[in-house]
């Protein structure tokens, strides 16, 4: 329907599987899961707040191009930063969260920039489905973390 809509699917489908937007994943390898939790929670929180502040670019950008969505965006990016700070401030060491520097945000939405709407469209998309993923597993965290400290988020 999108191409139909847009009639500019040139190698549409290739566009969704050459995803290279190199978005921020959770894996079993951070710690994050209920089973090793406990043991790795650091490195966890770490991997989750430098996320969350990888994604703030993409939301931006989302931002810029998503218009018609523009408050609930801009929510959501004020949501997004309160939470990798709320998190990165549980972190034992705080300054080893990796927050990208202005240079790579403005490398990445160089990047992502496109003068193609459907490019626009699938780039948002991507990124909105990977942002829901890390979310997931963030609240899944949130909750293992809740239920062996007390805190308030």
């Amino acid at each position: 329907q999108m191409c139909e809509k847009f009639t500019i699917c040139g190698n549409s489908m290739e566009m969704l599987v050459q995803n290279n937007l190199n978005l921020p994943k959770v894996t079993e390898e951070d710690g994050c899961d209920f089973l090793t939790f406990l043991l790795f929670q650091d490195k966890c929180l770490k991997k989750i707040s430098s996320g969350l502040y990888t994604f703030q670019t993409y939301l931006e950008y989302i931002q810029e191009t998503f218009t018609s969505e523009k408050q609930n965006v801009e929510s959501l990016c004020y949501s997004t930063e309160h939470l990798a700070h709320t998190i990165r401030q549980m972190v034992i060491n705080p300054d080893e969260v990796t927050i990208p520097d202005s240079a790579t945000q403005k490398s990445l939405r160089t990047k992502l920039k496109s003068d193609k709407t459907w490019i626009e469209k699938i780039t948002t998309h991507l990124i909105l489905r990977d942002f829901t993923s890390f979310m997931e597993k963030t609240v899944r965290a949130v909750r293992y973390l809740k239920n062996t400290r007390s805190f308030s988020v």
